[in-house]
């Protein structure tokens, strides 16, 4: 009999090809199967008259099979009609065989499941499950998988019901004194029972579900205090704390900082006093002054002998960092080099040679800082801003160009994405957390509208009277598809319709195909007060203060998520004048985009808009890192879950203290690539 350990060869009815389906969904076991736990749970438990099924529903129903034919309109299928006392409905298949049609002409009375839809012969459920009698669809939760093509959810079912009766009982019990236990628990989610809570199940809160979750959430937890162990066990450059150039960078400003800023400052040089490596999360709402903090910290690494590198997720607002840097650090005899990847030929080693031999002492950049060819002479500090936008593995070999031998380099991530306190807890607990919780004095609060764009001439002439009035304002187009061309090409048409409709009135358009020279030309002058209207795509989503742009319209805002329609909106507000968000959507608005843009209207609160986009979305989502691999929770959510995370912490630390083999059989089993993580 195989164990909780075999492959997944040695499951009957698994064979090469199937064993290739499932290991795209990443089963390679039968524990792997076991643990791949189901996405949701179809409520079967009621059978509804025909009569009252509804377009979009997904529904049992019960009857006689009548009239069973291939019909041939653009694709020939098998349409059968299914009656009972209230109706009739017709069951089509596109995917049959003569036997299937034999089958069904011979069926008289089955039950069937499947979501209604409006069919070429009125409704219809497409390729419905469906059995003589009701044995084979029972009166329970059924549930339903991550499967991929060619594996079915029939097939998942079956193969997950061989695996709990040969090797559930092989599964160790990892966290003693946990009820249900581990195996009881894996039988409850994938078989639960008639009697068991149906609303409990169809919202995670089952205890079975819940167990599960903790298990998982001390695996994730203890993986993050494995790699703050290991940061531990490096030595990194302590430096002396601030020195003169830091002063003279203080009083070239023109402006005080906040006295967040002045706390989180002192955090930061404190942590580089210590010869153990800094590993801090800043947060910052829009606006509240992040790049002055991370220039402060670079000038400190500087005035050691050392080199600190930052970098940011896109060309324009590492473009951004490195004007703002050079005009603070080039006064203080600091050479600030750039290095992207649309730094190509000569240029590029140039850049390249001032890194390794260290006359560059502050490098900004995108990913190109970690390409291979990128050496660096002495790198002190590792500044990352927007950290949600980057991997885990990402941000680990940026910080690898910095070893000597044991030595790695301090580092400091930055996101003004205000992240709620339960993905903090449970995503950065390997780092220490600093909140700019205060924004500079002379912000002013930001006026927002939701608008359908049938009234964008209203919209236009709004534009008109603002930029007559002496404002600046931003328009910003945004696309269904993920390519830049269309989006530019759209930005371009866009600005063409408003430079004609605002005669008198400059237009200028920035958008993400155009080189680094001319984006950072548009921008200065926008700046400068020579543009009245900038049209421009999402790339000002960050980055960007123009004090006098105090009206922003974003078209088709239905489609961005919270954090970035929150990240776009804060380009305006900056100065002292009375300023407008206008979100422009296309009628008619789903549930989940009518949620995102009533928060916008109701509050400029980063946090409170990351805890809605945390509720709306889910953490994947809202962090941007669903492919990343640096979560990939199978059953936890972190905000149904989050009043778990104490006592999480307390059994992770105590795993760790006391029993460092089963803390590694733990992440073994619930973390997607266990040979990545350090040896416990």
């Amino acid at each position: 009999m195989p164990t909780a350990q075999s492959g997944i060869l040695s499951l009957r009815g698994v064979g090469p090809a199937m064993a290739e389906k499932l290991e795209r969904v990443g089963i390679r076991s039968t524990t792997d199967l076991l643990f791949h736990l189901p996405l949701r749970y179809e409520d079967r438990t009621r059978v509804t008259p025909i009569g009252q099924a509804k377009v979009g529903q997904s529904v049992v129903l019960e009857g006689e099979v009548i009239n069973v034919q291939v019909t041939f309109g653009r694709r020939r299928s098998l349409l059968a009609h299914l009656k009972d006392p209230s109706g009739v409905i017709g069951l089509r298949f596109y995917h049959f065989s003569r036997a299937q049609q034999a089958n069904l002409e011979q069926a008289g009375h089955i039950r069937c499941y499947g979501e209604v839809r409006r069919g070429a012969a009125g409704m219809e459920i497409y390729h419905p499950e469906y059995s003589s009698g009701t044995s084979h669809l029972e009166e329970t939760l059924t549930p339903v998988y991550p499967t991929t093509e060619g594996l079915t959810q029939q097939r998942m079912r079956s193969l997950v019901a061989r695996a709990l009766d040969q090797a559930g009982k092989q599964l160790e019990e990892l966290l003693p004194g946990q009820v249900p236990g581990i195996v009881e628990a894996i039988h409850q989610v994938h078989r639960p029972s008639p009697d068991d809570d149906v609303e409990a199940l169809l919202d995670g809160t089952h205890p079975a579900q819940q167990r599960l979750a903790f298990e998982e959430l001390v695996a994730h937890h203890t993986s993050l205090r494995l790699v703050r162990e290991e940061v531990s066990r490096l030595a990194a450059y302590p430096l002396n704390p601030p020195g003169e150039k830091t002063t003279a960078l203080l009083a070239q400003l023109g402006f005080d900082l906040t006295d967040a800023q002045r706390r989180v400052a002192a955090e930061i040089a404190s942590d580089m006093q210590h010869d153990l490596p800094m590993l801090r999360l800043l947060q910052g709402d829009v606006g509240s002054g992040k790049t002055v903090i991370a220039a402060l910290a670079a000038v400190n690494a500087v005035e050691n002998g050392l080199q600190a590198a930052i970098m940011a997720p896109t060309e324009i607002l590492a473009e951004q960092h490195f004007i703002n840097f050079s005009n603070w650090l080039t006064p203080l005899g600091i050479s600030t080099s750039f290095l992207s990847g649309k730094v190509k030929g000569k240029r590029r080693q140039q850049e390249l040679s001032l890194i390794e031999s260290g006359s560059a002492g502050v490098v900004v950049g995108t990913h190109a800082l970690f390409q291979q060819d990128v050496r660096f002479n002495r790198l002190g500090l590792v500044i990352i801003d927007e950290q949600h936008r980057f991997g885990v593995h990402q941000r680990l070999a940026l910080r690898e160009k910095g070893e000597d031998g044991n030595t790695l380099p301090h580092q400091l991530v930055m996101t003004a994405t205000p992240i709620p306190r339960t993905l903090t807890m449970s995503l950065y607990a390997d780092m220490d957390c600093s909140i700019i919780d205060e924004l500079p004095p002379g912000r002013t609060p930001i006026a927002t509208s939701v608008l359908p764009d049938a009234r964008r001439d209203e919209i236009v002439e709004r534009v008109r009277d603002a930029c007559h009035g002496g404002a600046q304002a931003y328009w910003v187009c945004t696309l269904i598809e993920e390519s830049e061309v269309i989006e530019s090409q759209a930005a371009e048409a866009t600005a063409t319709l408003l430079a004609e409709a605002l005669e008198g009135l400059s237009v200028g358009l920035v958008h993400g195909r155009m080189t680094a020279a001319q984006k950072a030309d548009v921008m200065q002058s926008f700046k400068g007060g020579d543009i009245d209207l900038l049209v421009a795509t999402t790339v000002i989503e960050v980055g960007v203060d123009v004090p006098n742009a105090s009206l922003m319209i974003i078209e088709n805002a239905e489609r961005l998520g919270l954090a970035q329609l929150h990240q776009l909106r804060g380009r305006v507000g900056r100065g002292s004048r009375e300023s407008y968000c206008l979100l422009l959507y296309r009628p008619p608005l789903g549930q989940t985009s009518r949620l995102r843009l009533n928060v916008m209207r109701e509050t400029s609160d980063g946090f409170r808009i990351a805890e809605e986009d945390l509720r709306i979305r889910g953490p994947g989502e809202i962090l941007g890192i669903r492919q990343s691999g640096s979560l990939n929770f199978r059953i936890a959510e972190l905000v149904r879950d989050n009043h778990m995370l104490p006592a999480v912490k307390a059994t992770s630390e105590q795993l760790l203290a006391t029993d460092r083999p089963r803390a590694q059989k733990l992440l073994q089993r619930w973390l997607v690539s266990p040979e990545k993580l350090s040896q416990v």
